[in-house]
């Protein structure tokens, strides 16, 4: 799938720079910090599911700890 992706020119600049350091092109750059994105979203996700989970689970003993 194609995506134009806009970016003003400091956001370029930096970008250019980066994957000229990485060995990379700016498209490669650019996908590896959306995977890095989806992949940190959806670890904040599961942590978060987890924790309500737990909530729901020891909610009485949670409770109790806290009187």
């Amino acid at each position: 799938m194609a995506m134009t992706l806009r970016l003003s020119e400091k956001e370029q600049r930096a970008l250019k720079k980066r994957a000229e350091r990485d060995g990379v092109s700016m498209q490669d750059a650019a996908r590896r910090a959306i995977r890095e994105y989806l992949d940190n979203s959806e670890h904040t996700t599961r942590v978060i599911d987890a924790a309500k989970q737990i909530m729901k689970v020891h909610a009485e003993a949670i409770e109790q700890l806290g009187d």
